[in-house]
């Protein structure tokens, strides 16, 4: 039977035409790559169904089912409001790559940026308009600072810091940008470029002085792109796609069950690689999402992370674990409490724990993984950060202009140490001082401890200091450079495994995460701030304003 014969949806395009005659399936497959790509779908099975959000994890299935589609010839990846960093662009390089290696691929871009670019060149052919908006510029990032406009409107802040490279704070409390701040900035953009060169040098088949020569000579249209060798075409989306091309959403139900990581299927095994994940601020107690300023957005609660760890080394079939950190830190007793669990797993229940981390894994987001087995990054990744901070606003002259006149009670000095009426007095600085410093003690020594270096060795690459994952790499704070993929292809030789071994998402047993529609009625019932002043003494955090762009 001629199956074009037949009234089937896959078999019509958005027109409503047919296929040509005698074909009976499509030969090409559109799929859109637009939004920031978090990592994970949701652990919960209802959640998980009902997201709205695309993920790395999602994209890496279809991708691999479209590799092995034996019905297929090629793939049109067409980009669109695509919003992901270098570090997510990276891996969907990575994936698109595999998938070139069994079909013919083509990345149609309207918006010629650095991460779209390196996105893309994983396919065979990069495309875009003749009138796609170019910007090739270079990286930059810019952080307002604070300080001025707080103090003209009343309000000073403590800022207690350890050490000089710790930003935290400083565009609360300070007005301009200090050398220490500026040099490691500049260090960071300096790396991250020369990998995005590097990548898009090897992609594009240039030498890395051509490359460069991309952004010293910027360029301008897309026609000055192809003949630069930055892409291969210049021509419009109708151009690229023929009667029998379907969008990836017409033909979803031809599609068969492939591997994650592309090597092997994943079946029924002797075990199992649990996926650990810490998104977000990490903050004590439950994870959730916040819409308040500061640690707003998801955080990563201690009690959750513990007892996904937990529910992951009590699990039988789990052989392995990948904690996936995506985090600039947050609590520093939350961050303890979860570098304790991963400890437990790997030298008490023999479980080794391989971490990966996202676009940025910094202070907190560095302190819970420094006791895994291995640990892989994004050459884009920001991490690092071994420092730590704390501080409070002072409303002392805000509230004196607005009338407003705060009268605290207590029998010691120390006992309203975090009101924000009055600054510190020298007896609670003291305290905070010592505080913070026996933070970074333990935080230095667990580093050192994980990662086999001196004490001596870790502070001189600590003191606040944030680092790209390639300059991570040469100083020893990572193993080696990848993805997810990498990690669970790492937990599977640790753990004996064979490669295309079973993966769940771990999460606390009983109630999973809220799907989305129902999310932000449980956030306007349980509104509260999880973390800021007063409250939280002492943080491992980084700059969560830092964008780089």
């Amino acid at each position: 039977m001629n199956l074009s014969s037949l009234n089937l949806p896959f078999l019509k395009g958005t027109d409503g035409q047919p296929l040509p005659s005698g074909v009976s399936r499509p030969t090409w497959v559109v799929i859109d790559i637009a939004g920031d790509y978090p990592a994970l779908n949701p652990g919960n099975p209802l959640a998980a169904l009902l997201n709205r959000q695309d993920t790395l994890e999602a994209l890496h299935a279809r991708l691999d089912k479209l590799a092995h589609a034996d019905w297929l010839h090629g793939v049109l990846l067409r980009f669109g409001s695509y919003s992901a960093g270098l570090s997510t662009s990276r891996t969907i390089r990575d994936a698109v790559q595999r998938l070139s290696e069994h079909k013919r691929t083509v990345a149609y871009l309207s918006s010629l940026s650095m991460p779209a670019l390196l996105a893309a060149s994983g396919a065979g052919e990069v495309v875009a308009p003749e009138s796609a908006e170019v910007n090739v510029l270079g990286l930059g990032l810019e952080v307002t600072y604070l300080g001025e406009f707080l103090k003209k409107n009343g309000v000073a802040f403590e800022n207690l810091r350890i050490r000089e490279y710790k930003s935290a704070l400083t565009r609360f409390s300070d007005d301009q940008m200090d050398p220490y701040n500026r040099e490691q900035l500049t260090r960071l953009l300096d790396s991250m470029e020369e990998g995005w060169l590097a990548d898009m040098a090897a992609a594009r088949k240039v030498s890395l002085e051509a490359a460069r020569g991309w952004l010293d000579h910027p360029i301008s249209s897309a026609q000055a792109a192809k003949e630069a060798g930055l892409i291969d075409k210049v021509a419009y989306e109708d151009e690229l796609i023929g009667p029998a091309t379907r969008p990836i959403s017409a033909v979803i139900d031809l599609l068969r069950p492939a591997s994650r990581t592309g090597q092997a299927k994943r079946g029924k095994t002797s075990g199992r690689i649990a996926i650990v994940p810490v998104i977000g601020a990490i903050v004590t107690g439950k994870s959730q999402r916040n819409p308040l300023p500061l640690f707003g957005g998801v955080s990563a609660g201690s009690d959750t992370v513990v007892a996904a760890l937990k529910r992951a080394g009590q699990d039988k079939q789990t052989k392995a674990v990948v904690l996936y950190v995506d985090s600039g830190g947050g609590s520093a007793l939350a961050s303890d409490l979860i570098w304790r669990e991963v400890s437990v797993l790997g030298e008490k229940l023999g479980k080794p724990v391989v971490a990966v981390m996202g676009s940025v894994a910094a202070s907190g987001g560095y302190y819970v993984l420094a006791s895994a087995k291995c640990v892989i990054a994004s050459p884009y990744t920001i991490t690092g950060s071994i420092g730590v901070v704390s501080g409070k606003p002072v409303l002392e002259e805000f509230n004196r202009r607005q009338g407003l006149n705060p009268q605290g009670v207590t029998r010691r000095e120390t006992g309203l140490i975090y009101s924000s009426a009055r600054p510190f007095s020298a007896a609670q600085r003291e305290l905070m001082e010592r505080s913070i410093e026996e933070v970074y003690e333990r935080f230095t020594a667990r580093v050192a401890q994980g990662r086999g270096l001196s004490q001596e060795r870790v502070n001189e690459l600590g003191r606040g200091r944030i680092w790209s994952g390639q300059d991570a790499l040469e100083h020893g704070l990572i193993d080696e450079l990848g993805d997810l993929e990498t990690g669970i292809v790492r937990a599977c030789e640790l753990s004996g495994l064979p490669y295309g071994a079973a993966t769940w998402t771990a999460v606390p047993r009983g109630k999973g995460p809220l799907p989305e529609f129902a999310q932000a009625a449980d956030e306007a019932a349980s509104l509260s701030l999880l973390a800021g002043w007063p409250g939280t003494g002492v943080l491992t955090w980084l700059d969560t304003d830092l964008r780089i762009r």
